[in-house]
């Protein structure tokens, strides 16, 4: 535990951290901001010196997530002419899948202020999905561009396809779901891709 009135670097990471797998091991239904610090090794008032309280906690932890999957996808232009554009673009969406498990995600639809707090940020502009279609949209007109997507492929459209079907995805999905996702990924970058 770390003393008392000593700074803790990267403190929200490790709490953060310390909530998924809290949920991972214990379920959505054991996260308290109690099991949160005991878990990260932090006093136990820690979590309300820095949030206004679990539901804040749970909502930022969200949008830290889903601006980390943001970044990610922002990477995704480099990539043109690598690889295959369907790897390319699975590798996003599994980084997506894998950024946030789908119970930490359903605490931030299920308890009102959570949902609330969330919405509050992604209308004020915290990326997101929306973030990550633009830049699945920018990397296709960028294989577009090249000549490894048909130029008449309408990148928006399959953009909000894949995001869409990956957000869906990601808030209904459940524990050992990644594989059935990922084949469910897989097989509409077929459709989508196939001209």
């Amino acid at each position: 535990m770390s003393p008392r009135g000593v700074a803790i670097p990267d403190l929200r990471e490790r709490l953060f951290a310390a909530a998924e797998r809290v949920v991972a091991r214990d379920g959505a239904a054991s996260l308290t901001s109690r099991a949160v610090t005991a878990e990260a090794g932090c006093a136990k008032g820690v979590l309300h010196t820095h949030f206004a309280g679990l539901d804040e906690f749970v909502a930022e932890l969200v949008l830290d997530r889903f601006a980390r999957s943001a970044r990610q996808a922002e990477a995704l232009r480099a990539k043109a002419g690598r690889a295959t554009v369907a790897e390319n673009l699975q590798e996003v969406i599994q980084a997506l899948m894998d950024s946030l498990p789908p119970a930490v995600a359903g605490l931030a639809m299920t308890r009102p202020a959570a949902a609330s707090h969330t919405r509050d940020g992604l209308r004020s502009g915290a990326p997101a999905f929306e973030a990550i279609q633009h830049a699945v949209t920018a990397y296709l007109q960028a294989e577009q561009h090249i000549g490894r997507v048909p130029a008449g492929s309408d990148a928006a459209t399959i953009a909000l396809a894949l995001v869409g079907t990956t957000h869906h995805l990601l808030m209904t999905g459940g524990p050992g779901q990644t594989t059935d996702s990922a084949a469910t990924t897989r097989r509409l970058l077929a459709v989508l891709l196939s001209g």
